[in-house]
């Protein structure tokens, strides 16, 4: 029943376009990694804002770098930071949120309250708050983004496994002898999969967007390292005589995002049994 369940995603046309629009988008990150046309970082102030070309595919930037090479290397930074981001708060928010569910007493109103008052600050602008004050690295934003959509799994999880706490096989686990760590790890962790896998693929697209928002501010990745956000706030510019160099980062991230909510929605319709017809 469970493989059939699988086996519709792959007739779901938003999850075969969200599907191939998120493959294309790992792709490119991958490629980025390993191989660029041009050094993205290398300046040629001869072909300055150069139209796309059969040597440029996307044309150069102000100072002369190939725009394809940028947004491979900028899909890595961004596609990497939004990813590294979801994992930690999926795990670190999963982890907290049953643990506190399970519990209960103390600790379990302690890390509501605290969770509470994260979730008094919109995600984006505590990241702010969070990029101005620590120094900026690589590794700030995923700091940053990660404190900011922690609560959010942590209150999933933690209203999942106060229902699952109620369940017969917990108290059949208590009966046969098992401490609460194993009955948490073994029996509820495992139950509360479904609805972290959907919350994971949204918390990516919002850790790209927000990413790309920071480096557009200037509080992501330091240069000369190339994002997508990075490279629309440099096209602004710049966007009367040289639109190219806007609209390939902005398509880049549009398409993203469009491939990440179509499969998110994908899921959400397989994995929420409240989606699920009769």
């Amino acid at each position: 029943m469970r493989e059939g369940r699988w086996m519709t995603i792959t007739r779901q046309p938003n999850a075969i376009a969200g599907g191939v629009l998120i493959l294309v988008m790992l792709c490119g990150a991958i490629l980025g990694a390993v191989h660029t046309p041009y050094d993205p970082i290398a300046v040629d102030f001869f072909h300055r804002l150069k139209p796309p070309t059969p040597e440029h595919w996307l044309g150069t930037d102000e100072w002369g770098r190939d725009v394809l090479s940028r947004l491979l290397a900028g899909a890595v930074v961004s596609v990497g930071i939004a990813g590294v981001t979801a994992l930690i708060a999926t795990s670190l928010g999963a982890l907290i949120g049953a643990t506190a569910g399970f519990l209960g007493g103390w600790f379990d109103k302690a890390v509501i309250a605290l969770m509470d008052a994260l979730l008094a600050f919109p995600a984006l602008i505590m990241a702010l708050a969070l990029v101005a004050i620590f120094s900026s690295s690589a590794f700030t934003p995923i700091i940053a983004l990660s404190v900011a959509y922690l609560p959010s799994v942590v209150r999933v999880v933690r209203a999942s496994v106060l229902v699952l706490r109620r369940s017969d096989f917990v108290d059949a686990s208590t009966v046969m002898g098992n401490s609460r760590a194993i009955t948490l790890l073994r029996h509820i962790l495992p139950n509360t999969v479904a609805p972290v896998i959907v919350l994971a693929t949204s918390l990516f697209g919002w850790a790209l967007l927000a990413e790309s928002a920071l480096s557009f501010l200037g509080l992501g990745t330091p240069p000369p390292a190339s994002s997508w956000g990075g490279m629309l706030s440099d096209s602004r510019n710049y966007f009367a005589d040289a639109p190219w160099l806007a609209v390939a980062p902005g398509l880049a991230l549009s398409l993203a995002l469009l491939g990440v909510n179509l499969f998110g929605d994908a899921l959400r319709d397989l994995l929420d049994p409240r989606m699920q017809k009769p």
